[in-house]
């Protein structure tokens, strides 16, 4: 199924932006985890809308519903599922778009694919809404690593031209917990202060940017993975491209290693309180699509909001001729900030999944 991902953990998204409910399942959790409901509802928040200029003014409780898996706050074997009620849709503001489909959007994709019958009011099962069970699954597998020692956390590296700065060789729970914290998810608020600028420009113009997430997972033990067609990058880089928006992956130093000679992109190995290590980490933790013992990192390039207010070229499915499209209703004029915790979410999935396929589905 193109809406599932995973091994021994399956993950399955379901639900269309404008339907009664959105959801996930989850096959293959460990029984006898507990989920702290406080801190995963504090997650989910993270990337809720309608909370300040910067994002979209469509207001969502986002409040998960367990129909199935969990038992007085704890997994009990069966298969989890969550639903997450939809309450502020405009449907009204998609009417023309089913004739015209909006640039850089899945609506003349969609309507190819499956002859017009696909349901793409506020983008269907394609929307970014749809990240919102997501971070149900993620939220809970990042609460099952930690208590293994494994921590994943996520800072917006970029908007446009304006960088944060980067993670530190060994990221910590604690940078990750504040960075978490924060409003607006940079560990640098002078160059957060110039990116939220950026992005209510945009806004101001009629227009989107873009961003990058930089994210890093610390406590994954080295032997994980496979070579060639089933590594740590592999796995991961097919679920992060299931992130709406998401036009990139890169791990460790990625497209920067290209313009590198060998001598300056190495990680020489050194020996840390008897343990093999890296004097850097330019490989992002992963060596032949293996884990090294090294932070797992990675950045992800997330394109601007396609729907932007600017008039704009289209055609006329109808008529079949050019055609002028004005988008109307709410619109993120940057998608990135609130894609980080998508992105940890997704990253802890899979990296969970890893590990339960390492300890043949059990721990």
């Amino acid at each position: 199924m193109s809406s599932e991902f995973g091994k021994i953990l399956k993950v399955s998204v379901f639900g269309q932006s404008h339907g009664r409910a959105i959801g996930v399942t989850m096959d293959g959790l460990p029984a006898g985890e507990a989920v702290d409901l406080d801190e995963l509802n504090a997650f989910l928040d993270r990337r809720k809308p309608g909370k300040s200029p910067l994002s979209t003014q469509r207001r969502e409780a986002d409040a998960p519903i367990f129909l199935s898996g969990l038992e007085n706050g704890v997994t009990c074997g069966a298969p989890l599922c969550a639903i997450i009620e939809n309450s502020d849709q405009h449907s009204s503001d998609y009417s023309e778009l089913a004739d015209k489909p909006r640039p850089s959007h899945a609506d003349y994709t969609a309507w190819a694919k499956w002859g017009g019958h696909a349901d793409m009011r506020g983008g269907g099962h394609f929307s970014g809404r749809l990240t919102a069970p997501l971070c149900i699954a993620g939220g809970i597998a990042r609460q099952i690593l930690a208590r293994r020692g494994v921590h994943v956390g996520a800072h917006l590296a970029a908007v446009g031209t304006e960088d944060d700065a980067a993670f530190p060789l060994h990221p910590t729970k604690e940078l990750f917990d504040s960075v978490a914290a924060k409003a607006f998810p940079v560990l640098d608020d002078q160059a957060g202060a110039r990116m939220q600028a950026l992005i209510l420009e945009a806004r101001q113009n009629q227009d989107s940017v873009g961003g990058i997430i930089e994210c890093a997972a610390t406590g994954m033990p080295a032997g994980l993975g496979d070579p060639m067609f089933d590594g740590i990058e592999n796995r991961l880089a097919a679920a992060l491209f299931g992130i709406p928006a998401v036009k990139g992956v890169e791990f460790g130093l990625g497209f920067g290693s290209s313009r590198l000679h060998g001598s300056e992109n190495n990680d020489p190995f050194t020996l840390e309180h008897g343990a093999i290590v890296t004097a850097s980490n330019r490989s992002g933790g992963i060596l032949g699509g293996i884990t090294t013992g090294m932070p797992v990192t990675l950045r992800v390039a997330v394109k601007p909001t396609p729907s932007i207010s600017r008039p704009q070229q289209t055609v006329s499915l109808s008529a079949g001729e050019p055609a002028e499209l004005v988008i109307h209703g709410r619109h993120d004029p940057c998608i990135a900030h609130r894609a980080v915790p998508v992105v940890e979410a997704v990253t802890a999935v899979v990296l969970l999944d890893l590990l339960l396929e390492g300890n043949h589905g059990t721990f």
